[in-house]
């Protein structure tokens, strides 16, 4: 599966041809739009969501921000969340969906903060996704928790 994910991602494939991103590069939108939800777009954002998407699809760091700079333009083009959590619910399963939670949650906070955008933007994509605000809450106290350890460390 990762090496179908990969080759798609491969700067020949080229963008998307449909209007609706695959499901790699409707994540990778969703994660450039949480970071951009709060109006403030980051290096320390745009680094974990580097670090998310060689993470979750085994990519180098090139490859990752590759792929980060075309979800620029998709997360630009694509008006509706909608469009890309339904390409994401494509590829997925239920049970696999708090970990993209935690994957957005991780984006949002990079920044040091929380913004009343992002929080109402994770209530959407819980929703949209099949999910509960309880489990974007889960998710989001697991990682400020691991944020807190690691600020201790």
């Amino acid at each position: 599966m990762f090496r179908k994910i990969k080759a798609a991602l491969t700067p020949e494939a080229g963008r998307p041809k449909a209007d609706v991103p695959d499901g790699p590069h409707a994540i990778a939108a969703l994660l450039v739009r949480a970071a951009r939800a709060s109006e403030v777009y980051d290096d320390r954002q745009i680094a974990q969501i580097d670090a998310v998407l060689a993470r979750r699809f085994g990519l180098s760091v090139p490859d990752a921000d590759a792929l980060r700079l075309r979800a620029a333009e998709i997360e630009e083009r694509t008006g509706d969340t909608v469009h890309l959590t339904r390409a994401i619910k494509d590829v997925i399963a239920l049970d696999d969906r708090p970990a993209l939670l935690e994957d957005l949650w991780r984006v949002i906070l990079a920044d040091g903060g929380r913004h009343e955008n992002e929080d109402g933007l994770m209530r959407l994509v819980s929703n949209l996704l099949g999910l509960a605000d309880r489990d974007s809450a889960f998710a989001r106290q697991k990682i400020m928790a691991r944020n807190a350890a690691m600020a201790g460390d």
